[in-house]
C-alpha cells in the first residue's frame, strides 16, 4: 500500500513519528510530502499537494496532519472524490473506513497523543470499507445531491 503524508508546521513531529511507525509496520511505501520543521506554512497547500497526489492514482491512501486537523479537514474536503476523516480515536478511525470509505486520515496534533495518533492510524489503515448500503450514500454525495 502507497501512503501519502502532509502536515504543516503544527505537526511535523507527529507526521514524523507516524512515518517510524509505517516504516516498523511494514508493507507501506511510504511518501512524505512535507513539511520537515517549525517554520510556519501555509496547511492548505500541503492538503492541495496530497488531494492532487491522490485523485491523480499515485497512492492507495493519505494521511494530513496538523494542529487540530480542522483547517486540514476543510482544505481536503474541497476536493471532489477526497472523503477526509478527522479522527480523535479508533472507534471514528474505524467507522471512517467501514461506512464512510475515507480515503485521507486527517490528524490534529495538538489535540491527539502521539500514541493515540499511532492507534489510530493502525485501525484506519486496516479497516476495509463494508459498501452495500453505505456506497449507495456515498454516491449521494458524489453526485452532489
Amino acid at each position: 500500500m502507497k501512503i501519502l503524508l502532509a502536515g504543516d508546521h503544527g505537526a511535523f513531529a507527529l507526521k514524523d513519528e507516524i512515518i517510524k511507525h509505517l516504516q516498523s509496520r511494514g508493507g507501506c511505501q511510504i511518501v512524505n510530502l512535507g513539511v520537515d520543521g517549525p517554520e510556519s506554512v501555509d496547511y492548505p497547500e500541503y492538503a492541495q499537494k496530497l488531494c492532487r497526489a491522490l485523485l491523480a492514482g499515485e497512492a492507495d491512501k493519505g494521511i494530513l496532519l496538523c494542529g487540530t486537523g480542522l483547517g486540514m479537514s476543510i482544505a481536503a474536503n474541497r476536493f471532489n472524490g477526497i472523503r477526509g476523516a478527522l479522527c480523535h480515536d479508533e472507534y471514528t478511525a474505524r467507522l471512517s473506513r467501514q461506512h464512510n470509505n475515507a480515503n485521507v486520515l486527517i490528524l490534529g496534533a495538538r489535540s491527539t497523543g502521539p500514541a493515540v495518533a499511532l492507534g489510530i492510524v493502525d485501525v484506519w489503515l486496516d479497516t476495509e470499507f463494508e459498501g452495500d448500503r453505505h456506497q449507495r450514500r456515498l454516491d449521494k454525495i458524489e453526485s452532489r445531491l
